[in-house]
């Protein structure tokens, strides 16, 4: 009898989401939880989108711009690069999705490193794609000389997540060009930056600076982080203008609502939630690491909006003393981390939460 599924799809394991406030406190019987789970903003969605979104609702009786016409123009200028170097998609992860379609074939193998963000995984996986994992150098950090040695004719693609998720470590200017220098020109690199806007480091390398020389090369960005739209999904690519014009063949028609689109127009000219956002953040980190590492907690310096929480033992048990406190953070074994927590950072008074809740656990 067949299956009813291929093997790839019945061995895979579906990614699982942050636990949601609303279970928590019906299944404690408790108020007032705090999700520090999703590294969502925790200062709420950008104003002026949420204007532009309540003037869009009431069109939605007609279908979207199938070409997101004005939102892929504005990107552009906003980015500095043509237009017809713009994908959108609904959520960066839609995106990986159609990479993964419309580039690769059951033959192909992707180059990940492991550890790193596993949705990459998921998507191989559910589209019976072969992927080789190269493990991560001290420190939680991408090996790139180690995925350059890794290279071979059958790696078609390669996933970089800079900052990474779950670890929040990147790698430098000097890392990428060198590892870029290694790659052939028919195999893709996906360049995914989903944390970008939060990094403030001098040897970061902006993805916009190579993707013109390296016309293999996808550089993904998400609205979902800094911009506090992630319930809305809307992401997008910067490449080669003959690597758009494939996606746009594989895309679904109106893959972005009207409402996702008027969001991203108006987004892009809230430069004071960025700006708030980003020392929120920043402030957030820095107390967060402090106070973890005081507890004894391995935490990497984090370049993103979260902190890797290594506590060198089982972590999942702690996790779940903190539920009934009412505070939800993210378990990651899925990527490989069973005696880490990834803890985004939220509001002080939330931080200030967790850390007193952490503390009560670790010391009782």
């Amino acid at each position: 009898m067949r299956p009813l599924v291929p093997e790839w799809v019945e061995s895979l394991k579906p990614y699982v989401p942050g636990k949601p406030i609303e279970e928590t406190e019906r299944e404690y019987n408790i108020t007032n939880v705090i999700k520090l789970a999703s590294n969502e903003n925790p200062l709420g969605p950008a104003p002026l989108a949420v204007e532009a979104m309540e003037v869009a609702a009431r069109k939605v009786h007609l279908y979207p711009d199938g070409s997101s016409y004005y939102l892929v123009r504005r990107l552009a200028q906003h980015l500095g690069v043509e237009a017809n170097e713009v994908f959108v998609g609904s959520g960066s992860n839609e995106i990986i999705e159609l990479i993964i379609r419309t580039f690769t074939t059951p033959d192909d193998e992707t180059l990940l490193s492991a550890g790193s963000f596993m949705m990459y995984k998921v998507a191989l996986q559910s589209h019976g794609r072969r992927f080789v994992e190269v493990p991560m150098q001290a420190g939680f950090r991408y090996d790139l000389p180690a995925m350059a040695r890794a290279l071979t004719p059958k790696v078609r693609l390669v996933f970089l997540a800079n900052p990474d998720n779950p670890t929040g470590t990147a790698f430098s200017r000097a890392e990428l060009e060198a590892f870029l220098a290694h790659v052939g020109p028919e195999t893709f690199v996906v360049l995914d930056e989903a944390y970008f806007e939060y990094v403030d480091w001098a040897e970061y390398p902006n993805g916009l600076d190579y993707f013109r020389k390296h016309p293999n090369l996808f550089v993904l960005r998400t609205y979902s982080k800094i911009y506090g739209l992630a319930g809305i999904r809307l992401g997008y690519g910067v490449m080669n203008p003959r690597l758009v014009g494939y996606l746009n063949r594989t895309k679904m028609p109106f893959n972005l609502t009207s409402v996702a689109q008027a969001a991203g127009l108006a987004a892009l000219d809230d430069v004071e939630h960025l700006r708030t956002t980003r020392e929120t953040t920043h402030r957030g980190l820095r107390y967060l690491e402090r106070e973890l590492r005081a507890l004894g907690i391995d935490v990497p310096h984090s370049h993103a909006n979260f902190v890797f929480a290594n506590f060198k033992g089982p972590a999942q048990p702690i996790y779940e003393k903190l539920l009934p406190k009412g505070v939800i953070v993210r378990p990651v074994p899925g990527s490989g981390w069973p005696n880490a927590l990834r803890i985004s950072a939220g509001l002080q008074s939330q931080n200030e939460r967790l850390v007193k809740a952490l503390t009560e656990i670790l010391k009782g």
